[in-house]
């Protein structure tokens, strides 16, 4: 239990300190803490899921702010 703190504290601590826009972390918290909890469970690899949940969260976000921008239509850009 102890690693999977250390491993979301360090992921979370690189995602603010790496971006120079704090909205940029969106979605990246969340996204760590699951995917480093999963990791965890999954074979003791909780750094490696928490950076994975972290670009995954905020892959999502963004497409979800995307979405949002584009208005109600449902427009997509792929």
């Amino acid at each position: 239990m102890k690693r999977v703190f250390l491993c979301l504290a360090t992921a979370g601590a690189l995602a603010l300190l790496g971006s120079s826009n704090p909205a940029a972390a969106k979605g990246c918290i969340k996204g760590a803490f699951v995917g480093g909890v999963a990791g965890h469970y999954a074979g003791h690899h909780g750094l490696l899921g928490a950076t994975a949940g972290c670009l995954v969260g905020r892959h999502e976000a963004k497409k979800r702010e995307r979405m949002q921008t584009n208005g109600a239509a449902g427009y997509d850009r792929r």
